[in-house]
């Protein structure tokens, strides 16, 4: 595996359906030796996470991380809260948008950039329902169109 390359292990699409993204950052993650093998294997859930701003750190909440199967005594608290690790500027700038413009920070993406686990955390607007409904509307007619397309080609 090249020292970069990027293989993105999951997406949080719920954020991106209840959530307007304006921004990502990439950001790594301070995580235990378990916590990292659990992840490569893929035993995680984004579910109602979101990150806070707390003495001058960002911290995820609600991120789950399942236990390690072959891990001793020493294995992790799968609900922990976890560090972001980010510039203390980004910290700042980050904390400014979001107690003036009331926005949102929520990960979006967890991915192994070489062999480091990144996480990316997105600045983000809370969308109505009425968009929520509009982007299913979207959904429906692009799915109904391809459908279509494909019957005209196979016959």
């Amino acid at each position: 595996m090249e020292k970069n390359a990027i293989k993105v292990l999951q997406t949080n699409k719920k954020a991106y359906f209840n959530y307007e993204i304006l921004e990502d950052l990439e950001a790594g993650i301070s995580l235990e030796g378990t916590e990292v093998k659990s992840i490569r294997q893929g035993k995680f859930s984004f579910t109602d996470s979101y990150v806070k701003i707390e003495k001058g750190e960002l911290i995820l909440t609600g991120f789950t991380i399942q236990q390690y199967d072959k891990g001793s005594i020493f294995n992790h608290d799968p609900d922990r809260p976890r560090r972001i690790l980010v510039h203390k500027a980004e910290i700042k700038r980050l904390r400014r948008k979001v107690e003036e413009k009331g926005l949102t920070i929520v990960p979006t993406k967890v991915y192994l950039k070489g062999n480091l686990v990144k996480i990316q955390v997105s600045l983000a607007r809370g969308k109505n329902v009425h968009d929520k409904k509009n982007a299913i509307k979207a959904k429906d007619l692009d799915l109904q169109a391809r459908r279509e397309a494909k019957e005209y080609r196979f016959r």
